[in-house]
């Protein structure tokens, strides 16, 4: 079982914006689509390692993004076990 987090946005302008930011800072990350375990609307969402999750978020609120919302997801395959809404102050 392996456990990703995922950063979702507003919109796909500060998605792109954070691609932009992060992109030469040493974070390990990669955008993709919202996990429809967490929205089933459209848009693209940022998943890095847990263990980065709050530098990522601190670096991007830094500098000015806005975040919708943190996730925590066990994923096994394909296929996700369980998911947990984080919360921006932790």
């Amino acid at each position: 079982m392996t456990a990703n987090c995922y950063i979702t946005f507003p919109t796909t302008f500060f998605a792109i914006k954070a691609e932009s930011l992060l992109k030469n800072q040493p974070f390990v990350f990669k955008m993709v689509p919202v996990p429809r375990r967490i929205s089933s609307s459209c848009g693209t969402a940022l998943r890095c390692g847990c263990e980065e999750i709050t530098a990522v978020r601190e670096y991007l609120m830094h500098n000015g993004l806005e975040l919708e919302g943190l996730y925590r997801l066990e994923e096994i395959g394909l296929q996700v076990s369980s998911v947990e809404e984080l919360q921006f102050n932790e």
